[in-house]
């Protein structure tokens, strides 16, 4: 049976879905805007603070779960621009360490909100 995880320390769903899913041992954490829940804004207009805000939100969504960062099998990166790819990735080895989880990292056309950054991922029981 699915579950769903929801935390007040991540932005509301801005639509039909959840934050997060559990089902069964596996966590599925939706694609996480730079939105500082506080605030309702972004966290900033650069793509290493909307990345660090972008994790975070991840990181509280799978803490209302009982998990931690260590249990996130893969990630899912989408960049406004390829370009920001070097400093997206200077703050996302902030928040994971070895092994590190699998991932993928593109360019989209365009992000919600006009966003820099959003990232989902997969966790594990």
């Amino acid at each position: 049976m699915n579950q769903a995880i929801h935390t007040d320390k991540a932005p509301a769903a801005i639509g039909p879905y959840s934050q997060a899913i559990q089902a069964g041992n596996v966590v599925y954490v939706s694609g996480q805007l730079p939105i500082d829940p506080a605030t309702g804004s972004f966290a900033g207009e650069d793509v290493a603070a909307q990345t660090r805000q972008s994790l975070t939100n991840i990181r509280n969504i799978l803490e209302a779960g009982g998990l931690d960062m260590s249990k996130v099998v893969k990630t899912t990166v989408m960049l406004k621009d390829i370009a920001d790819f070097a400093a997206m990735n200077e703050v996302y080895a902030e928040f994971f360490t070895a092994p590190y989880p699998a991932r993928a990292a593109f360019q989209v056309a365009a992000l919600p909100k006009d966003a820099r950054v959003e990232i989902e991922c997969v966790a594990v029981l």
